[in-house]
């Protein structure tokens, strides 16, 4: 006896997300979202900072990937570090080890990370004047603190302690026995700078001075006397914290020469 069969039915045109309802138990693509809980139309109607850190790395990715949302894969990648500073000191190979990540994500999370802290490090449009050890520290903490190997920076300041530029002179490590006393004023004498400030990080994120980085200020001090290029601080960074020589009570010139 042959068996007739019916042909399907047809979904009506607009049925196609609701033909086949989530299973449960099953992560939910951005798609099966409701408007209101996609990160970009949250985006539109809260603004950047009334999105979580998750959503504002989901947009980054902007999809996610077997079978789990964009949010969901950032959820884990910030639980899997302990949250987002750490997250931002990973490096590339690190994130794609996390799942589904991949070379591509890995990259973007990289660079979106890289500018925010360049951003941060950025001097203002114009002359910025620094007043205090935090107005520096402010900028390079977030560029400095998570670095891997040692850098020694120095601030270029006018007559007005304002900000000319800011120079790295060294990578590596920072110590007497490596550092050229006289490169730290190269640039400063080139520039006719009134006076600088010495910033350079701690790996280990411990802030506190070392003996090398007294004895490495004392020399650049004398040094700055001799160029008619005074010295005004030595900043050391941490991972999020810094730690101004001149506050520790260590002598400096004082701005203006006196």
């Amino acid at each position: 006896m042959a068996v007739r069969i019916q042909p399907r039915a047809q979904a009506p045109a607009g049925a196609a997300a609701t033909a086949h309802p989530p299973v449960p138990g099953r992560s939910r693509l951005l798609r099966e979202l409701p408007p209101e809980e996609r990160p970009r139309e949250r985006l539109a109607a809260r603004g950047a900072s009334g999105l979580t850190n998750a959503e504002l790395i989901a947009l980054v990715w902007g999809s996610g990937a077997a079978g789990r949302s964009a949010v969901e894969m950032a959820s884990e990648a910030l639980a899997a570090h302990g949250g987002l500073s750490a997250l931002a000191a990973a490096g590339a190979v690190e994130l794609e080890s996390l799942p589904g990540i991949g070379a591509a994500r890995a990259g973007q999370l990289v660079a979106a990370f890289e500018l925010g802290r360049r951003l941060l490090a950025d001097w203002p449009t114009g002359r910025f004047t620094v007043r205090t050890p935090r107005d520096v520290a402010d900028r390079l903490v977030m560029q400095m603190g998570r670095l891997e190997r040692e850098e020694l920076r120095v601030v270029l300041l006018n007559t007005k302690n304002q900000v000319l530029a800011v120079q790295t002179v060294y990578q590596g490590n920072v110590s007497t026995a490596l550092v050229r006393v006289g490169e730290l004023f190269r640039d400063a004498v080139r520039q006719s700078a009134a006076g600088v400030i010495l910033v350079h990080n701690h790996p280990s994120g411990d802030p506190t001075p070392s003996p090398d980085d007294l004895h490495l200020t004392a020399e650049a001090v004398a040094a700055g006397r001799l160029l008619d290029v005074p010295v005004l601080d030595h900043l050391v960074i941490g991972h999020d914290a810094f730690v101004s020589l001149r506050d520790r009570g260590v002598a400096f010139e004082r701005p203006g020469g006196g």
